[in-house]
């Protein structure tokens, strides 16, 4: 899966180019953030506004654009991805490539980048069997880059060969193995719990809490980001499902606990999730009426707890258990008596007091704490950036005890 890689696409000139508007999709229903640079021979086939309208992000063009360098420059634009990939790779953009040059945008940043480069070469049968571009391949396959492609088949000036741009499939199918390859958490599997849970007094009304379910969706897509296989458990939320990953929807706290168990075993479970404490004991069929205006008498009884369980199973523990810890007063002291009671190997307490905006909100501060005595106190970040950071914190951990 690409959830959360940035794949800077470079297109330059040939027919193919139209076949960059489908990879571009593919990438992006994979979980991938693309941005694009269009050289002028890649403009003759496609449009600026096409790729844009498809990657969901502006279209780099030009190497001296006042405008895009002031938003981003081109050593940052090689910065940022964590693949560059040339599709259509031309002879011309290789040869460029192999002499070191940066005459324009798309040759500066592929000069620049120190991320790993993909190539899918695409030209006429006689331009690819040309000494000069073997040459030129050669010498960007020695400095590391890859290559997938080209096919053969019919080609666009009417004759028959080598040269045809690989089909998309198997440029995503690339960069997928690629990552998956190299990905710390591969061949691993995750469990993660997300949202609230809604336990039901009657058909109409239940009992639930503020959560949105987005740390716990974070969490997840840094995992697989990662490498990592992951089941997402999700109770009520409006949120898209992460794409790539398995997620299991449910509302009540049996139903997730009955989800979690079902995905056993996991080398990691985080649970993320805010599960309602109770439920009704009897919950109704039928709707609950106003009797002579007094309010009903509502008797609750403990919901299973879903930490707990998968803390001290005598069979398929997980590695690593990861509760999380919603306060409004003590943090440190909660998080500590619930790391103790529930047996699991970290707690990440934070903070959901009114005011906070961590329920509901973007961002989240945590308070990591460890059943061997660490503590971490992360700053207040985007809720992305701390399932990235705890993410890349149960990597190492595995990594450490394996």
């Amino acid at each position: 899966m690409l959830i959360g890689r940035r794949i800077l696409l470079i297109i330059s000139g040939g027919i193919a180019a139209y076949k960059s508007l489908d990879l571009i999709r593919r990438m992006r229903e994979r979980g991938a953030e693309v941005r694009c640079v269009l050289t002028r021979g890649g403009a003759e086939f496609i449009t600026p506004l096409a790729v844009s309208a498809l990657s969901g992000n502006p279209v780099y063009q030009e190497l001296f654009s006042l405008t895009e360098e002031n938003e981003m420059g081109h050593i940052e634009l090689a910065r940022w991805p964590d693949m560059v990939a040339v599709a259509p790779a031309s002879a011309d953009i290789m040869a460029r490539m192999a002499q070191g040059r940066a005459d324009d945008l798309a040759t500066a940043v592929l000069l620049a980048t120190n991320e790993p480069v993909l190539l899918a070469p695409a030209m006429n049968a006689a331009m690819w069997d040309s000494p000069a571009t073997q040459h030129n391949i050669a010498t960007l396959e020695g400095r590391g880059c890859l290559r997938v492609g080209p096919g053969t088949g019919d080609l666009a000036c009417g004759e028959v060969g080598e040269g045809r741009m690989a089909e998309v499939a198997d440029i995503v199918a690339c960069v997928d193995d690629w990552f998956g390859a190299n990905g710390p958490l591969t061949g691993r599997r995750a469990l993660v719990t997300s949202g609230p849970t809604f336990e039901p007094i009657d058909p109409v009304r239940y009992i639930a809490n503020r959560s949105s379910g987005r740390q716990g969706h974070a969490i997840a897509r840094a995992l697989a980001r990662l490498g990592a296989e992951v089941d997402l458990i999700s109770g009520p939320v409006a949120l898209p499902d992460p794409p790539g990953l398995r997620v299991t929807h449910v509302e009540t706290a049996q139903q997730m606990l009955d989800a979690a168990q079902s995905c056993l075993p996991v080398d990691v479970a985080v649970c993320a999730a805010a599960v309602a404490d109770w439920r009704v004991e009897n919950a109704l069929g039928e709707k609950l009426k106003k009797t002579d205006g007094l309010p009903p008498s509502l008797s609750l009884t403990p919901n299973p707890d879903i930490l707990a369980d998968l803390s001290r199973r005598s069979n398929h523990r997980p590695a690593l258990v990861v509760g999380f810890a919603a306060e409004t007063s003590d943090l440190r002291t909660h998080a500590q008596a619930k790391l103790a009671a529930k047996g699991c190997d970290w707690i990440a307490a934070n903070d959901v007091s009114e005011g906070s905006g961590t329920f509901g909100g973007d961002s989240n501060a945590i308070l990591l704490l460890t059943r061997d005595g660490t503590e971490e106190c992360w700053p207040r970040m985007t809720k992305d950036e701390v399932g990235e950071r705890l993410a890349e914190r149960i990597a190492a951990h595995l990594r450490e005890a394996s």
